[in-house]
């Protein structure tokens, strides 16, 4: 059975993951993606502290969240097509999104001073217990439910996409608002990228002892996109819920 022939959510585990995986005699371990991920995620947690300190000192952070943003896909092309760099591109990457998240939580740090901690414990908690799932098999990734997570995970970033396109000519989407219909549009984005959890784990699982050993920087990126979206998803429903109650 060929590995390029399982597909999922992550562009990290797309094609580009599974090819060449002869070049080294290495391989991938659960071991080296847990370091590799732990040290992204201080060094992501240090930049956003400090952006959350320049904020406070009443510098504008609305720029390091575009350009962390902007930065961060324009990363993750380049990974996805030059991945033997991806140990040098995935600590740049970390740093991009460091600067997005210090940006885009400042606001809830500066006017909801426990929030950003609170979306953190959520997200650690969510990826604790969708692991247990995993593990313990009560939730089995099979075919078809990777294939609606990933067409609901496509559905999401089509309509954010199209969002901040209309966004950008003034017209502002409902799903940025407080409204029940953004409430529930978030509720459902914090879900899905709860799921994509589990294709992450999965792949993993399956590839683990087999791929290359510099692929581990292309799994903790991948880890790394979905905890991120997942905080994002929990801080902004979280912020909505906030304002309106």
């Amino acid at each position: 059975m060929r590995l390029t022939n399982y597909k999922t959510n992550n562009p990290v585990f797309s094609e580009y993951f599974w090819e060449n995986q002869n070049q080294s005699n290495k391989k991938m371990t659960v071991s080296g993606i847990f370091i590799k991920s732990l040290l992204c995620i201080l060094v992501i947690s240090a930049i956003t502290a400090y952006i959350w300190k320049l904020n406070e000192n009443g510098m504008p952070v609305k720029w390091f969240t575009l350009g962390g943003m902007l930065a961060a896909v324009i990363i993750s092309v380049v990974i996805s097509v030059r991945q033997h760099w991806a140990p040098f591109l995935v600590p740049l990457y970390t740093i991009a999104k460091g600067i997005f998240l210090g940006g885009f939580s400042a606001y809830a740090h500066k006017h909801f001073p426990d929030m950003p901690y609170q979306a953190i414990g959520v997200t650690i908690v969510t990826f604790f217990v969708m692991l247990v799932l995993y593990q313990t098999r009560i939730i089995v990734v099979t075919k078809k439910l990777r294939s609606v997570i990933i067409t609901a995970t496509i559905s999401i970033m089509i309509v954010y996409l199209i969002s901040m396109i209309l966004n950008f000519f003034g017209i502002k989407s409902y799903i940025w608002g407080t409204s029940w219909f953004a409430i529930v549009f978030n509720c459902i984005a914090a879900l899905v990228a709860s799921f994509a959890l589990l294709l992450d784990f999965d792949y993993i699982e399956r590839y683990k002892n087999k791929a290359p050993k510099f692929k581990e920087w292309l799994a903790t990126w991948g880890l790394l996109a979905t905890l991120i979206w997942l905080y994002v998803e929990i801080l902004r429903l979280m912020q909505k819920l906030a304002i309106r109650f």
